[in-house]
């Protein structure tokens, strides 16, 4: 067991550009500062919500060392160290564990459509890595691996591998893998987590969740979920999942990965929505729901930076 089990939002943090394409690294810190204004327990930076595939390797250590630097132990960074090559993820892992990262997430090894390893060698891959830091690891269990991870393999790690400890799931079926997770794993599962923004929190939580990485424009609506279910008044998390569902949906069905930037965007916090290149900039007409969505619930997003 580690000597801390994190729970509560950890939104991704997205990775803001200027319109030339270059990393805004003062834009990225009013980001940050918004985020934990907003009631963030804690940020996850360089997951697929931040444009990681999109990053050279020189600019994840940027962006490492400036947002840990800037976050300074306000709230627990996770950061995403995946890559395909064992060597390469274990280095990762141990840099960010150096420069002050509470967790590193990482999914299984994949590459492109097809290439996938088996279960041996994902083994081998969570405990080479296990064997590397010390500090908690977060499997990413999400479609874009594409990679089975059953629940009996994944409680498996977890009883095994000294630093396996927390799982976002985003499979299809959420809550039931959950529950059944927890059901294997018992105690070596130190955090059950919702993702994929947020879509299936509630019965994620009623399955047992203790924690959601969701995307980043507005964590002071989900808080407004989670607080309520952590305090027992489950009938008050209920109705705030009712409020907030439209904008989830909007976000995890329409506007995607760029949702949040948007909205930081058109609340003065960040000074370009843009990807980068060739990732496609959110249609206008989708941007115009966005916003009407969440002006609908006033989140903070749209106000931090008037």
């Amino acid at each position: 067991m580690h000597p801390q089990r994190y729970q509560g939002v950890f939104p991704v943090v997205p990775t803001t550009f200027r319109e030339d394409g270059l990393l805004d690294l003062a834009s990225q810190k009013r980001c940050v500062d918004f985020m934990i204004d907003a009631g963030s327990n804690g940020l996850c930076i360089l997951a697929n919500f931040s444009e990681q595939f999109l990053l050279a390797d020189e600019e994840r250590e940027v962006l490492t060392r400036a947002i840990l630097g800037h976050v300074a132990g306000r709230v627990p960074v996770i950061v995403t160290t995946t890559h395909f090559s064992t060597e390469v993820c274990a280095a990762r892992s141990r840099r960010a564990q150096e420069q002050g990262a509470a967790m590193v997430m990482v999914m299984p090894p994949y590459h492109g459509a097809t290439l996938r390893v088996g279960e041996e060698k994902i083994h081998e891959f969570y405990a080479r890595l296990s064997d590397r830091i010390a500090i908690p690891i977060m499997i990413q269990d999400a479609p874009v691996a594409a990679t089975p991870l059953s629940a009996a393999f994944l409680a498996r790690m977890a009883r095994e591998l000294e630093h396996v400890a927390y799982f976002k799931i985003e499979t299809a079926g959420a809550a039931s893998k959950l529950r059944e997770l927890i059901r294997l794993g018992g105690e070596a599962i130190e955090g059950p987590w919702d993702g994929e923004e947020g879509i299936t929190l509630l019965p994620d939580l009623e399955a047992g969740a203790t924690g959601a990485m969701t995307g980043g424009g507005y964590p002071d609506g989900i808080r407004t979920i989670l607080d309520p279910w952590q305090a027992g008044r489950r009938e008050d998390a209920a109705r705030a999942y009712e409020r907030w569902l439209p904008l989830i949906n909007y976000e995890n069905r329409q506007g995607g990965i760029l949702t949040a930037k948007a909205l930081m965007k058109a609340g003065g916090i960040i000074e370009c929505e843009a990807p980068r290149h060739p990732f496609p900039a959110m249609h206008p007409a989708v941007r115009e729901g966005l916003l009407a969505q969440a002006k609908r619930l006033d989140p903070l997003v749209l106000r931090w930076g008037h």
